[in-house]
């Protein structure tokens, strides 16, 4: 079957514009968004009343004087603890999140005692009723389930939790001018909070029951950064998505009957992508959950006409959980299923490059920057080898897969539309893999291996370029000398058609470099060229058109504008270009596990050892 991206039309990007007004995807609740802003208010409040003596005179201040005077710390600290749990649980509520409105319901009446102990202030009490009025009655529309969750989360809230209450303690200790006993240094407060924190006095010392008032206020800061932090180590995991073997034996077996409609689909096989069916069974979604975005890649897999199915899953499982849906590097074919059936909208987001192997060849004046770099690489004395990944021993491959480890040039691996994740995997035989060789005086770790390039299949005539790794001491040109040595030798493969990188924006940037191009053209363009310095967007686009492919429109869809800052950050977090995570130190990092043993491999290893 033909995997041929269809001519764009023209109405693709605004095809969901005309109906996005009838069906609309999932949408945050404007009662849960407001309510969730409202909380956030409330918690600063809380946090105000806390920490600023000044908060605390009002027309109840002298009726409240005959309250007990152990009263004020305590109040204090339980103001401060309620504001700040009320802050991180705002994200939450906008969201619908159950679990965050169970918690908002316990502390907005602390809150509001708080509030009356502390500040004697009845205003405080009436507005933190408020909100707890609509939330009680708009309980129905909290019902969204947690977000899949590891416990690296318990590490981030610790730093990032200590870190803020570092700030907010040094606010706290230097609150109370009036009441400071000399002139403290800054070293002197932030020791005081330091030992704040663990329950402990410290250097800086108040008049009256200012001291208690703090120390108690420091105390609750220090309780709720353990606390969370120990909730969050401790409570059970929603580990993030991973593949089931049966699920990607059924993936497979979909690939095996639709694989050469998209040349993204065998990216489907990562192990770190979940995957929802249709109710047929006949197509699937795979996608990734990445702060709150439930980022698809690439078209559903399988039948087209099953693809509606599995679509409709998808939106359902964003909206039970409040994920903000998405899908990046979509055919146009999979961009018009998708407005069509779920009314959100769709923008080009780039091109891919699709080199048909019966119409390439290095003659052509086109050809000669590439033809000539490749002659001067073979005259040095590099020779390649294009390989299924089957036809390769144990111990090259073993060293291939190292190879390809330690000339990776960031920490984390980068690539998630466009990336298996993994190399010579024993369930990815059909993977094609080309490698450079240079004999040396002084041969490597990796013997005379001096360059790798990685393509997966693309149904039963196509290969899709996944990785290109080199020696960073070998020759410039190994990506060229590969991709042409896959090209010539793709016919001895059956292969009849390669995909190789998709090129962000490449439209704009080809417009935008000719001549009579308007200024705001030409203005994209420079800002695209600018932002290259680090995510390389003319630079992959220019390597690509060295050999004359056939460009291919890829599609972002997506449910709002305003959705748009969001899903770029989780773009880059998905494909590693933004790290979030506190990653652990090189030398302390395990090495890559071993691949997942295939059932018909190793059967085939022991026949061929008996």
């Amino acid at each position: 079957m033909s995997g041929k991206v269809p001519q764009r039309s023209p109405q693709v990007g605004h095809l969901s514009s005309r109906v996005r007004n009838v069906l609309r995807g999932p949408r945050p609740e404007a009662v849960p968004v407001l309510l969730g802003r409202a909380c956030a208010l409330v918690g600063l409040l809380d946090v105000a009343a806390g920490v600023f003596p000044r908060f605390r005179h009002s027309r109840m201040h002298a009726i409240a004087e005959v309250l007990p005077g152990a009263t004020g710390p305590f109040a204090a600290a339980l103001s401060l603890g309620a504001g700040v749990l009320l802050l991180l649980l705002a994200h939450g509520l906008k969201r619908g999140k159950r679990r965050a409105w169970r918690a908002a319901v316990v502390l907005l009446p602390a809150g509001a005692v708080a509030q009356f102990t502390y500040r004697h202030s009845v205003i405080g009490v009436l507005i933190s009723l408020a909100l707890l009025a609509p939330l009680l009655r708009h309980r129905d529309q909290f019902a969204a389930l947690p977000d899949p969750r590891s416990r690296w989360r318990a590490l981030a809230n610790f730093v990032l939790m200590g870190a803020g209450s570092l700030a907010l303690g040094l606010v706290i200790v230097s609150a109370h001018p009036k009441t400071l006993v000399g002139d403290p240094s800054l070293a002197d407060r932030i020791t005081h909070v330091l030992y704040g924190l663990f329950g402990f006095e410290g250097p800086v010392d108040y008049q009256g029951t200012t001291s208690w008032t703090v120390a108690f206020s420091l105390g609750a800061l220090g309780l709720l950064t353990a606390i969370t932090t120990i909730y969050l180590a401790f409570r059970p995991e929603h580990p993030a998505a991973a593949l089931t073997e049966d699920d990607e034996a059924r993936l497979r077996a979909l690939l095996a009957r639709h694989g050469g409609r998209d040349s993204l689909g065998h990216f489907a096989l990562r192990r770190d992508k979940a995957v929802i069916f249709s109710p047929s069974g006949k197509a699937a979604v795979t996608y990734r959950v990445v702060s709150g975005v439930m980022l698809a890649s690439g078209d559903p897999i399988g039948d087209v006409e099953a693809w509606p199915g599995a679509i409709e899953r998808f939106m359902d499982e964003a909206k039970a959980h409040s994920w903000t849906p998405a899908v990046m590097g979509c055919s146009e074919t999979g961009a018009e299923v998708w407005t069509r059936e779920t009314g959100l909208d769709a923008l080009e987001l780039g091109d891919e490059a699709v080199v048909d192997v019966p119409d390439f060849s290095l003659t052509g004046r086109a050809m000669r920057n590439v033809r000539q770099m490749v002659k001067r690489i073979e005259r040095a004395g590099y020779e390649t080898r294009v390989r299924r990944v089957r036809d390769l021993g144990e111990t090259e491959l073993e060293r291939i897969r190292q190879a390809a480890e330690d000339w990776r040039g960031t920490d984390t691996e980068r690539g998630f539309s466009m990336a298996l994740g993994r190399v010579g995997d024993p369930s990815d035989g059909d993977c094609l893999i080309a490698t450079a060789h240079k004999a040396d005086d002084e041969p490597g770790p990796y013997g005379d291996l001096k360059a790798i390039l990685h393509f997966v299949p693309w149904g039963t005539d196509g290969v899709s370029l996944d990785l290109m790794r080199r020696d960073r001491a070998a020759d410039p040109g190994m990506n060229e000398l590969l991709i042409v040595a896959a090209l010539q030798a793709s016919p001895r493969f059956d292969i009849a058609r390669v995909s190789l990188n998709f090129a962000m924006f490449r439209s704009a940037l080809a417009r935008g470099e000719k001549i009579g191009a308007g200024p705001v053209l030409r203005a994209w363009r420079g800002l695209l060229v600018f932002l290259s310095r680090w995510f390389q967007i003319e630079s992959l686009y220019k390597f690509n058109a060295k050999f004359q492919p056939r460009w291919e429109p890829r599609f972002v869809v997506y449910r709002a504008s305003a959705d748009l800052p969001r899903l770029g950050l989780a773009a880059m977090q998905a494909e590693g270009f933004v790290n979030m995570a506190l990653p652990l130190p090189r030398f302390l990092r395990r090495r890559t596990a071993a691949p997942r043993p295939c059932a018909h491999r190793v059967a085939e290893r022991d026949v061929r050892a008996a």
